[in-house]
């Protein structure tokens, strides 16, 4: 028992390692190689995880030899360009100035259906008001629409906008998080007169409550 336990522990923290040396990716932004390596180490942790008759080394050798070379290919993609474009690919513009380019579809074996699910889900409808759309190597498609489409930026309407800052969380579940509080430049007082403002009565009643560097305040009571 004591053996599957410690066995399926190291495992899991050399799939873990593995993970981390992709960086911060969701599994749909996942390059081709970094696909592939995540469904190969998954399969190699598996098989010593279940057979405890199989030695642990039959396992951890390979995903050792693996997260190795996943470092060997990041270096050479962030030195070669040409190796880089090789293991994985190079972007497709699939339209351009609001014309569908049919060649560069049909070599990313994508279908109209697809292009035009993905161009709703960027929230456009019309092929003609797109200057270019860009299928990228992680599947993604970036879509740049024409300068008159893009909604207007407070710079150019001339608007001058305070800057708020990035908010911090100061009570989470009714937890006081007081290293953030004091990041902020505040105290405890200050904190009871927010609550007392917004007629909580204790932290035990907040839920949620955001802090931006502007004293702007994001407030949910606890339901």
């Amino acid at each position: 028992m004591f053996t599957g336990f410690f066995r399926t522990i190291i495992l899991y923290i050399l799939i873990i390692a593995g993970v981390r040396l992709m960086g911060k990716r969701q599994v749909g932004e996942l390059e081709p190689s970094e696909l592939v390596l995540s469904l190969i180490i998954a399969d190699l942790a598996s098989v010593p995880m279940q057979d405890y008759g199989i030695p642990l080394l039959t396992g951890v050798v390979p995903i050792l030899t693996l997260l190795s070379l996943t470092m060997i290919l990041s270096v050479l993609t962030m030195k070669s360009v040409t190796f880089r474009a090789l293991l994985c690919g190079r972007p497709s513009v699939v339209i351009q100035n609001g014309m569908v380019n049919q060649r560069e579809m049909a070599k990313n074996r994508l279908t109209v259906d697809e292009l035009l699910e993905e161009l709703r889900i960027k929230g456009y409808t019309d092929i003609s008001q797109i200057k270019y759309a860009i299928l990228e190597t992680n599947g993604q498609l970036s879509v740049l629409p024409y300068a008159n489409q893009k909604p207007p930026a407070a710079r150019e309407m001339k608007v001058k906008v305070e800057e708020g800052g990035l908010p911090r969380v100061v009570v989470s579940d009714g937890r006081l998080l007081e290293d953030n509080l004091k990041a902020l430049g505040h105290d405890r007082p200050w904190l009871d007169r927010q609550l007392e403002r917004r007629g909580c009565g204790g932290l035990s009643n907040v839920f949620l409550m955001l802090v931006d560097e502007s004293d702007a305040v994001y407030f949910a009571k606890k339901e």
